[in-house]
Formats: structure tokens, C-alpha cells, sequence
């Protein structure tokens, strides 16, 4: 289990239990106009990501310690920049033959065809 999935859904004693229920909080994105000095790049527009947890809401299930206090959201600006472009598509540059991205690929194609050998093999 990845570490962004033990984020995104509570463990498995918070579940069965219907009262304790939290609503999840979710990231939106807004488009917000880029700063610029020059009036004629006005409608150019950046994306950038927030919470819809507000600052405070209590996020069940992310204690590590027994007895330890309830973790809560802090305000967007207080995490990190980085966060917030964890959930973007990898971009991958295709630099021809031999590159970075045909490496990818070939890793991507070679990972199937052995899933599909494994899986016949149970059938």
C-alpha cells in the first residue's frame, strides 16, 4: 500500500465503524490568473491545487502513537509546494531511440506480457 492511499481512506477500524464516520477531504483545482507586469498576458492562467479540508479539521486515522494528540489540516500555505504535484501525470520526454522514454515503454510492455504469462499459468 503506497503512502498517498493510507491517506486517502481510513484504516480498517474506522470503517466498521458507521458513527465515527468523517467526510473525506479532497484537493480542487482552481485556476487562478498567473502574475504578470504586462497587461496583454492577463488571460493566461495558472492551476494551482487546494485543500478542501479547512485549517483545523481533524483527519481520523493518521496517529502513529498510542494517546497521541489528533493530527489536523494546517492552512495551504503551510505544506510544502511539492504536495501539490504529487497527483500530476508524469511527463515523460520522448527523446527517440534509446532514450528515457522508449526505456519506459519497453519496461511498461515487458511488465505486461509478464503479468499475461503469469496469468495463464494459473488457468
Amino acid at each position: 500500500m503506497s503512502f498517498l492511499s493510507a491517506l486517502r481512506r481510513p484504516p480498517a477500524a474506522v470503517r466498521l465503524n458507521a458513527s465515527y464516520r468523517a467526510t473525506p477531504c479532497r484537493s480542487v483545482s482552481t485556476s487562478i490568473p498567473a502574475a504578470s507586469d504586462k497587461p496583454a498576458k492577463a488571460s493566461a492562467t495558472a492551476t494551482h491545487t487546494i485543500s478542501s479540508c479547512t485549517e483545523g479539521t481533524v483527519l481520523g486515522g493518521l496517529n502513529w502513537l498510542k494517546g497521541q494528540a489528533p493530527v489536523t489540516a494546517l492552512a495551504d500555505e503551510e505544506y510544502p509546494p511539492w504536495l501539490w504535484k504529487l497527483l500530476d501525470p508524469k511527463v515523460i520526454p520522448d527523446d527517440g531511440p534509446g532514450g528515457q522514454g522508449e526505456k519506459v515503454r519497453l519496461r511498461k510492455e515487458n511488465r505486461k506480457k509478464i503479468r499475461d504469462v503469469q496469468f495463464m499459468k494459473t488457468q
